[in-house]
């Protein structure tokens, strides 16, 4: 489904872009994507719409087959990137799982805000954004993922999830073509 329509009162969700994860091999330059979450950032700040800043500072529990990062985590792993420019009405979420609704009070401060859409955004596409995405939709929320603002280390799972999962979950679009429903609607 194409991007048609921005709900009046949206959420923009920026997935853990934190100084941790921000050096990791990704598909697609950090810098770009960096770049178009601060514009989205900015132009949902700019019409009193609320941001939601995610960090990950750990793990679910449970067996899995591949391996974890055990151990202590180096300083400032999970401190949210300088460039978002993080503002005192934004909404700070830490999440300990891949995301950011499950064992968090996300969806309860978005609905005290009024909020029917998420635009969501960040690392990594086939794990945390697509989990967040997942999460949204099945509480209630119309989503939105801005594809040309996340990214993954796995090209396969990027490219899985924007072609055949998040088409399922709500409407994809280019960060600039967010930001021209924002504007067109005024405000």
């Amino acid at each position: 489904m194409a991007l048609t329509a921005l709900d009046p009162n949206t959420a923009l969700i920026i997935v853990d872009l934190q100084k941790g994860l921000i050096g990791l091999p990704v598909i697609h330059p950090i810098g770009d994507i960096i770049e178009r979450a601060r514009a989205l950032a900015d132009a949902f700040r700019e019409r009193g719409l609320p941001v939601v800043l995610v960090n990950v500072a750990g793990g679910a529990p449970g067996r899995t087959e591949q391996p974890r990062q055990t151990g202590s985590r180096p300083e400032g792993w999970t401190d949210l990137i300088p460039e978002l420019n993080r503002q005192p009405s934004d909404i700070l979420v830490t999440k300990r799982s891949w995301g950011a609704f499950a064992s968090t009070n996300l969806e309860t401060q978005l609905k005290a805000r009024g909020v029917t859409q998420v635009v969501v955004l960040g690392v990594a596409t086939g794990t945390a954004v697509e989990a967040t995405a997942r999460q949204a939709y099945e509480q209630g929320f119309n989503v939105t993922l801005a594809v040309d603002a996340m990214t993954d280390t796995r090209p396969e799972a990027h490219d899985y999830s924007i072609k055949n999962v998040f088409p399922r979950l709500g409407e994809t679009g280019m960060g600039q073509d967010i930001i021209g429903l924002l504007a067109a609607r005024g405000g």
